[in-house]
């Protein structure tokens, strides 16, 4: 085990001996040095020999008590953060029921068919709709910065252009039957979390960790970025107590906040501007159910209803949701009856008159990578579980080891939701004579029919048509896109779902004939690259304050 100091240096280290050869990792260097696999005795400190680094290299054990080793010629003012020797983290310590290990690595992750599936929609849809921007657009003059770029979707043209300006497609601007905003789904980052979970962000210089640094970054980035809607996971209690919903609210925000239920204080908040919408309802959802087993775990739910502030002919609505998934990647079982239950809440929140959903839009992290089972079930509406493992529902994990089988169906029936994720019976609902009790019990009676039937089905369904903002590969070379980067894992888990309109260009296949969609995506800032990140030494650094990317798209609310 190196020693405390050692293990807080940075990820991209080097040190140079006898100021002559460098030692680096991720460099083309001819001939590099390495330590040898035995020393001799009379050697204070390994010897270097020649060779050529594998990609598999590490650094072994130091032989030798501590004391030799400070009183040999190893200096740390060798050390620069300028290129990339790697510095091994110590061996990652269980915490709760997190694994062993949380690094996945995004080449050969996802399975053929989901690879496929987003390849040919690249393919088919993003190459010929999109104008990537010159590399050097992505690093901004300020040192230690990368420039993330706008790309917005022209809708008569059916292309994407990129902008580093906010110019949206302004045709129908003036009708009053159109509404533009902004949504932002972002991870900020609990600062408890944090702490408890300090081996992932070994790479971050410690100064770079505390709250007082991070805060003032993560508010500036609010603020640039200037959304109508905030969508905010991992808002840690206190904080949002005694800085975050006062600083929010001084920029014109009014929150709603839902703290997990159990005993760690953070939750998810949802914010919009008050000069664009008015709360209709504000429904938090809980995932604990003390009289389920399954449901042992305190994630948390909120979905809101909210009224755009526009001249029109009806009352148009947005249906707003916002969510922390379960991380265990042995637990498909519990996220998905987590999704239900959150779509559930969102189907008994967004009908209107006429039968038909409202617009929709459901943010999150929801620790399932692109492709998996649980991603498709959003996107396709219908996920068919029979034989799934349970390690392999969000496909965090390369080689899953949970490897039990989904069982049918997932959740117990006292749960009151069907496999069609919406409510069975509403608990709440008053009744004002004996004829409606009368009624109400045959309505049950056939309900638990419905139930046992259903028992034989291992076929989820969901009744919104969901579109993705984005489409997690960079469409010219296939890249993974990510939205987390620290020292254990590089991925996406972060999503924008919406209910696309019937016109809307940046629709994927599927949802072009939703009947009750209503939104048109216009744009959305552009997602970076592993590599693009580590440019940076990862997340945190010192100007984005949290190991999550915020996510931003801009809609247009069409009026039906």
């Amino acid at each position: 085990m190196l020693p405390r100091h050692v293990q807080r240096l940075g990820r991209d280290w080097i040190t140079h001996w006898n100021g002559s050869q460098i030692l680096a990792l991720n460099s083309p260097v001819s001939s590099c040095m390495r330590w040898a696999g035995h020393y001799p005795p009379w050697a204070s400190f390994p010897l270097p020999i020649p060779a050529d680094f594998s990609a598999n290299w590490r650094l072994p054990p130091f032989l030798g008590p501590w004391r030799q080793f400070q009183n040999s010629n190893w200096h740390l003012d060798n050390y620069t953060q300028s290129c990339c020797f790697h510095l091994p983290n110590p061996s990652m310590k269980p915490e709760g029921e997190e694994p062993l290990t949380k690094k996945r690595r995004l080449s050969g992750q996802h399975d053929t068919s989901a690879s496929e599936e987003e390849t040919n929609f690249s393919n088919e849809k993003e190459a010929s709709c999109l104008s990537v921007a010159q590399n050097e657009e992505k690093h901004s003059s300020k040192k230690g910065t990368i420039k993330r770029h706008w790309e917005y979707f022209c809708q008569q043209s059916r292309t994407m252009k990129i902008s580093e300006n906010k110019e949206s497609d302004q045709s129908n601007k003036g009708s009053e039957a159109t509404f533009d905003f902004t949504v932002m789904s972002y991870n900020i980052l609990s600062q408890n979390l944090l702490e408890d979970n300090s081996h992932l962000y070994k790479h971050c210089r410690q100064r770079l960790l505390f709250w007082t640094y991070r805060f003032p970054n993560i508010l500036q980035e609010i603020k640039q970025l200037d959304a109508d809607v905030l969508c905010l996971q991992e808002v840690q209690e206190d904080h949002y107590r005694t800085e975050i919903k006062s600083s929010l609210e001084s920029l014109g925000y009014h929150c709603e906040y839902k703290m997990r239920t159990g005993r760690k204080p953070d939750g998810c908040a949802i914010c919009f501007k008050t000069s664009k919408f008015s709360l209709i309802s504000s429904n938090p959802v809980e995932f604990f159910r003390r009289d389920i087993p399954l449901l042992d775990r305190d994630n948390v739910g909120l979905v809101l209803l909210l009224q755009p502030r526009f001249h029109c002919k009806t009352n148009a609505a947005i249906c707003v949701a916002n969510t922390h998934l379960l991380y265990n990647p042995r637990r498909g079982d519990i996220k998905l009856t987590q999704l239900a239950m959150l779509l559930a809440e969102i189907a008994s929140v967004a009908p209107q008159k006429d039968g038909s959903f409202c617009p929709i839009i459901i943010c999150g992290d929801f620790n399932s990578v692109p492709g998996s089972p649980l991603y498709r079930f959003i996107k396709e509406g219908k996920l068919n579980y029979e034989g799934l493992a349970i390690g392999k529902v969000s496909g965090q994990e390369q080689f899953p080891r949970g490897q039990r089988i989904l069982s049918i169906p997932i959740w117990p029936k006292k749960l009151g939701i069907s496999q069609n994720c919406v409510y069975e019976i509403k608990q709440q609902q008053k009744e004002e004579n004996a004829g409606e009790k009368l009624e109400a019990a045959k309505l049950g009676n056939t309900q638990e029919i419905v139930v046992a039937s259903e028992k034989l089905s291992s076929k989820l369904r969901h009744h919104f048509k969901l579109s993705s903002v984005y489409s997690h590969y960079l469409p010219e070379t296939g890249v993974p896109e990510v939205t987390t980067c620290h020292s254990r894992s590089a991925v996406t888990v972060d999503y924008i779902f919406y209910s696309a309109a019937n016109d809307d260009a940046a629709a994927q296949p599927g949802a072009e004939d939703s009947s009750h969609g209503g939104l048109k995506l216009l744009g959305r800032l552009a997602l970076l690259t592993e590599k693009d990140l580590w440019t940076v030494n990862g997340l945190p650094n010192e100007n984005n304050s949290s190991d999550h990317l915020p996510l931003l798209a801009e809609f247009r609310l069409i009026e039906r």
